[in-house]
C-alpha cells in the first residue's frame, strides 16, 4: 500500500529510458552490462584504461540522474555492470585471475562540497555495489583518494585547464589498506579528457601504489 501511494506521488520511470514502473529496465541493463572498451584518452593515465561504453544513452542519463536527481538506486544496477567489466577484464588476462590476486578498488576523488550536495558520493556508492556484486570473491574497497581544497568543478574545463586545476592536488589517506598482491583498479563515473585519472594514479603512485587498470561507466 505504502509502495502505492510512493508511485502515485513519485511515479517510478527508468532512469535510463523514462520507461514507467522500474528504476531500471532490461533493455538499459542489458545495454549497460556490455563487454568493457579499451579507451585511449586525450591525458595518457599510464595504464590501461576500459569503459563501460560512450557517454551517451542509458549510461549518460543513469551517471546524471545518480549524480544530479539523488537516485541512489542506480548503485546497484551501476555496480553489477561495474562488476562485470571486471570479471571481463580477468577473462582476457587484463587482470590476474582471483586466484592469484584480490581487487582492492579505488573510487576516484570527488570534490567535498560536491558529494556533500549529493548526500554521498555516488561513485564510491556504485563500487561497493560493485565489491557486493563479486562475493565471495577477495575485494577491499578503498576510498582514500580526496582532493585538495580550492579545486574547481571541473565542467566546462579544457583539458589544459582541468590539468591546472588538479596538478598535485590529489591526496592520498594514510589509512591506505596495502593487501599484498592486490591488484589495484580506479574506478570512476566518466572519463572526459583523462586528468583525474592520471593525477590520481600519480597520487598514488607517489604512495609506492601501483594502479593494474581505470574502469569507467561511460567515456565521453
Amino acid at each position: 500500500m505504502v509502495n502505492t501511494l510512493l508511485d502515485l506521488i513519485l511515479p517510478l520511470e527508468c532512469a535510463g529510458c523514462d520507461m514507467p514502473g522500474t528504476g531500471w529496465c532490461e533493455r538499459c541493463r542489458d545495454d549497460v552490462e556490455a563487454e568493457p572498451i579499451r579507451i585511449e584518452p586525450r591525458v595518457d593515465p599510464g595504464v590501461p584504461c576500459w569503459a563501460l561504453g560512450s557517454y551517451t544513452g542509458p549510461r549518460r542519463r543513469a551517471v546524471i540522474a545518480a549524480k544530479e536527481r539523488g537516485r541512489r538506486d542506480l548503485a546497484l544496477p551501476l555496480g553489477a555492470a561495474l562488476a562485470g567489466a571486471l570479471c571481463w577484464l580477468r577473462r582476457w588476462g587484463e587482470l590476474s585471475p582471483l586466484e592469484l590476486a584480490p581487487l582492492l578498488l579505488v573510487p576516484a576523488p570527488s570534490r567535498a562540497r560536491a558529494a556533500r550536495m549529493r548526500g554521498g558520493d555516488p561513485v564510491e556508492r556504485s563500487v561497493r555495489a560493485a565489491a557486493w556484486a563479486l562475493e565471495p570473491e577477495r575485494c577491499t574497497v578503498a576510498p582514500v583518494l580526496g582532493m585538495q581544497r580550492g579545486v574547481r568543478d571541473s565542467v566546462g574545463l579544457s583539458a589544459r585547464e582541468r590539468q591546472a586545476n588538479l596538478a598535485g592536488r590529489i591526496t592520498v589517506s594514510q589509512e591506505f589498506p596495502r593487501i599484498r598482491g592486490a591488484e589495484i583498479v580506479l574506478i570512476d563515473d566518466v572519463l572526459t579528457t583523462g586528468v583525474t585519472a592520471r593525477e590520481s594514479v600519480s597520487a598514488l603512485q607517489r604512495v609506492g601504489l601501483t594502479v593494474d587498470a581505470v574502469v569507467v561507466v561511460a567515456a565521453a
